[in-house]
């Protein structure tokens, strides 16, 4: 084992199944998944996960149902509802059943991974992979819980759009971001809109952060963007 967190997806949809497991990994989670809440109960309790994505709507077992008799068998992997359920009878239901989060479809999955994050805090604090609230690099400093971000102590004022995608050049620092990858994270990967508007929100952060010296949003010319402290900088 290598410390990094696993995470069971319990889905019947494949498209749901390959896209949160993708995007999972890409987080760096280990992730899992199974497909009936017949297979969800028996993986859960041999393997010891730190968080299951548990779909409502399973074809066997609902999944507040499979939550509740994991509770009864004592597994205690903090579990997130997916559903399409948004009612609050719906969430409160499921919360009273064990459950620990309430994810509804459609979801962002920057929305969804910063609340896997959430719980991951919460209850397996030192586990790798539970991101602290603040990232950093050089005089650059956000923190994604009060979404403040910081350049040599000059609190920065950003959109909600500006703010993610500054969030995942930090993640990132030091990699080149093609806007292909840029689109998908920050924006969806359903996208079918102008991918010009990559070049138009790093235009708009450029200003607003990169006011100061040294600049740090950099263009690397036929690949992409890179926030790191010079072009030539590993």
């Amino acid at each position: 084992m290598d410390g990094r967190a696993r995470i069971l997806v319990v889905d019947d949809e494949p498209y749901i199944t390959d896209l949160l497991g993708a995007a999972l990994r890409f987080e760096g989670f280990d992730v899992e998944v199974a497909t009936s809440g017949r297979e969800a109960l028996a993986v859960a309790e041999r393997e010891g996960y730190d968080l299951m994505l548990l779909d409502v709507m399973l074809p066997d077992i609902e999944g507040t149902e499979v939550c509740h008799r994991l509770r009864e068998r004592g597994v205690s992997t903090p579990v997130m509802f997916l559903t399409a359920r948004d009612s609050t009878e719906d969430k409160v239901s499921g919360l009273h059943r064990g459950g620990d989060d309430y994810v509804t479809k459609p979801f962002s999955l920057d929305e969804l991974v910063a609340r896997i994050h959430a719980v991951l805090r919460r209850t397996s604090p030192g586990i790798a992979g539970t991101r602290g609230t603040r990232l950093h690099f050089s005089d650059l400093t956000m923190d994604e819980e009060t979404h403040e971000v910081w350049r040599q102590g000059q609190l920065i004022e950003l959109t909600a759009t500006e703010f993610n995608l500054l969030q995942y050049l930090l993640a990132n620092s030091r990699r080149v971001l093609s806007k292909t990858e840029i689109l998908d994270h920050v924006w969806d990967l359903g996208f079918d809109g102008d991918p010009g508007i990559v070049e138009t929100y790093i235009s708009y952060l450029r200003k607003k952060v990169d006011c100061f010296d040294p600049p740090l949003i950099h263009t690397i010319r036929g690949v992409g963007y890179s926030l790191r402290l010079n072009v030539a900088s590993p």
